[in-house]
């Protein structure tokens, strides 16, 4: 496997080879402090270039990074649109372990992407004439305390979602329900996050879907969210369930309280009943009440 030195000194090597990359540079985990080494980050590149059409009429430019297990280029996916706004990415997985994200950006949105991202580090600058980009950051990705909207939209979407769970369980409709549940559960972890942004004063990340969230939960909590990842089988995702719906609603008044926001105990208790008459109702009923 490269090592990191010789994939960034491949980057600039074929950036330097080339007159229409004007300048480099990379963000993502690797220029960010916080985030621990391991093999599996990937370089987050940028090249801000001239005559971007002239890169797209030769596909096969990207071979010079060396040899590939696979590689994506979402902007050319009919399946899934492109919305990067005159950008263009190669997404290469190499036959050695490592992975850049490679993305193709126009010489004339520089001033916009410099903007874009605190964790942006420039690598190469041809020119010389590029945005001045204070130190690399991530505190536009820290935990921001919500507003008491927020908390109120969040504590509604959960429960007014966890209905359909219920719905779609008592009809046996096992992907149905796991879908709505993964919904409340993505509300559940926004709850959590809002958890230790207290607890260390917004002051940090969690990263990328949660994955730092066990580093500030205690063991008990931790242990409870595990419960609410479910297999396939009914009896174990109705257990998660109703593991989600305790877990939420302990760790939401106890962020209420912290922050003087107000939980709607009178409602939130309602659609619990809703919930336990719903696992108890018979497959044959013609009626729910």
């Amino acid at each position: 496997m490269r090592t990191e030195k010789q994939m960034l000194d491949l980057v600039l090597k074929v950036a330097n080879g080339n007159h229409r990359v004007r300048a480099v540079c990379m963000n993502g985990s690797r220029t960010n402090p916080n985030v621990p080494k391991d093999p599996f980050q990937d370089f987050d590149i940028v090249y801000i270039v001239d005559n971007m059409k002239s890169f797209l009429n030769e596909p096969d430019w990207v071979d010079i990074f060396g040899e590939r297990i696979i590689m994506q280029t979402p902007e050319d996916s009919s399946l899934f649109p492109s919305t990067l706004g005159g950008r263009f990415s190669y997404l290469i997985l190499f036959a050695d372990g490592n992975r850049i994200d490679l993305t193709l950006i126009p010489i004339e949105q520089k001033e916009s992407y410099f903007q874009e991202d605190g964790l942006t580090l420039v690598l190469l600058d041809k020119d010389g004439n590029f945005p001045h980009v204070p130190p690399s950051t991530d505190k536009e990705y820290w935990v921001k305390k919500p507003t008491a909207e927020q908390f109120a939209d969040c504590v509604n979407e959960f429960w007014w979602v966890s209905t359909y769970v219920v719905k779609g369980l008592w009809r046996q409709e096992i992907l149905y329900a796991i879908d709505h549940m993964n919904i409340v559960r993505a509300m559940l972890l926004k709850m959590l996050e809002w958890k230790v942004g207290i607890k260390t004063e917004f002051s940090l990340s969690v990263g990328k879907n949660s994955k730092y969230l066990k580093q500030y939960l205690d063991e008990h909590s931790w242990e409870k969210l595990l419960e609410t990842y479910p297999n396939g089988e009914y009896d174990q995702v109705w257990r998660a369930l109703f593991s989600m719906t305790a877990l939420f609603e302990r760790v939401a008044l106890e962020v209420g309280k912290q922050l003087d926001f107000c939980y709607p105990l009178e409602e939130t208790d309602k659609v619990k009943s809703h919930l336990r008459h719903v696992y108890k109702l018979q497959p044959d009923a013609t009626e729910i009440y």
